[in-house]
């Protein structure tokens, strides 16, 4: 199969993991290491107010104060404060440049974190390093909404058929492959330039096709 663009979610893919930020900000308030995981994912209001952020109906000063509420801290530039740890995910972020110098379009496709007071997009400098980038907050919709992944197709110009789809979150993977894209589920980042690699057959860094694997690393 020949394909033409891949098109990766943000966080938790070109970033380093979302839950592992969640646990060290919790430590650093002074909180069970799941106090925030459990409030921005488990909690009914918190899956509220992230869901309302995401689509850009609420901004993210009512989004700080309403989970800091949540968990009793202070909710004062909150989102900043959280991902302070996130950092971009240097095996992905290099097999993306690598297949984009191939000659084949990438496109980020996120739900939202809002954009201000802080904007977390910003230093990754997305529209300057992509052919196309669809927050969620900008076209108000979110994942795993099946418009937002047609939304992107149709500004790459490119059928489901012709693209991959890379998310850390399963849920958002099943709308996708309704379109036809390919879909890979990004559980660790060698694991995941691999897949790229083998769907690909592209030499992207970091990473090894099923070929080169030995029956003992796979079992291990």
């Amino acid at each position: 199969m020949s394909y033409r663009a891949v098109i990766v979610d943000f966080g938790g893919v070109l970033t380093t993991n979302l839950d592992l930020s969640a646990r060290a900000f919790a430590r650093e308030c002074g909180l069970p290491d799941d106090a925030y995981l459990h409030a921005v994912t488990v909690h009914p209001e918190g899956r509220r107010l992230y869901a309302e952020l995401e689509l850009g109906n609420i901004t993210q000063d009512t989004w700080n104060a309403g989970i800091a509420a949540l968990i009793g801290i202070d909710g004062t530039d909150l989102m900043r404060r959280a991902l302070s740890t996130l950092a971009p995910e240097p095996l992905v972020v290099e097999a993306v440049q690598a297949i984009r110098r191939a000659g084949l379009k990438t496109a980020v496709l996120s739900n939202s974190m809002g954009m201000s007071p802080f904007n977390p997009y910003e230093r990754w400098e997305l529209t300057d390093s992509h052919d196309v980038v669809v927050l969620s907050e900008q076209v108000r919709l979110r994942k795993p909404d099946p418009r937002i992944y047609q939304l992107a197709l149709d500004q790459l110009g490119l059928r489901g058929s012709e693209c991959i789809f890379v998310d850390d979150i399963a849920t958002n993977l099943p709308p996708a492959q309704a379109l036809g894209i390919t879909t890979i589920h990004a559980t660790d980042p060698t694991h995941t330039v691999q897949q790229l690699r083998n769907l690909l057959g592209l030499p992207l860094p970091g990473a090894r096709s099923t070929h080169d694997i030995s029956p003992a690393a796979i079992r291990s």
